[in-house]
């Protein structure tokens, strides 16, 4: 099923009837994640599954794959980082009832017409993917020498008085005297 008509489903006609849609969407389709990218050239890889689990709860079992281009922060250079990203999460009609999700179980909020965005979905697995501070694999650890001799004889130099040149000028009478 194409991007575009997986834009807005009725998640519980979904689950009903157990639809699985898989894909492919450009990063460009993805408008938060682009900001915390190099560029968006690429695509990402997809599978939405709707069902119920064994208590039968209703759920979204969402796997993204996708090779993400980020800028390296320690050398500046443009990487691929590897995402494939497996998740479930339960479907929920009001707030209250996050709590009874059982364990490794994400919400999910449907909206009351029973509207739900899979593709943001998507989205928000690539973007909790994305690290904090991008480091390309290999890329040479930038370690800080402190030189001792040099913090040592900065000690040692004597530190001049900004107010001198004030003091000088004290010493000097004007014009009118």
């Amino acid at each position: 099923m194409s991007a575009t008509s997986l834009s807005v489903v009725d998640a519980w006609r979904m689950v009903s009837a157990a639809r699985i849609f898989t894909g492919r969407v450009p990063l460009s389709s993805f408008t938060r994640l682009a900001g915390l990218l190099a560029d968006t050239e690429g695509e990402c890889r997809y599978e939405i599954e709707f069902g119920r689990d064994l208590s039968g709860l209703a759920t979204i079992d969402i796997v993204a794959e996708a090779e993400l281009p980020l800028v390296c922060q320690r050398s500046l250079e443009r990487f691929l980082y590897p995402v494939s990203s497996r998740q479930q999460l339960g479907l929920l009609a009001d707030e209250s009832e996050e709590a009874a999700l059982p364990e490794g179980v994400e919400p999910a909020l449907v909206g009351p017409d029973g509207t739900l965005h899979p593709l943001e979905l998507v989205e928000d697995e690539l973007i909790l993917a994305v690290p904090a501070f991008p480091v390309k694999p290999g890329s040479a650890e930038v370690e800080a020498v402190w030189n001792d001799a040099v913090a040592e004889a900065e000690e040692e130099q004597p530190r001049t008085n900004p107010f001198a040149a004030l003091t000088a000028l004290k010493g000097r009478k004007t014009l009118g005297d």
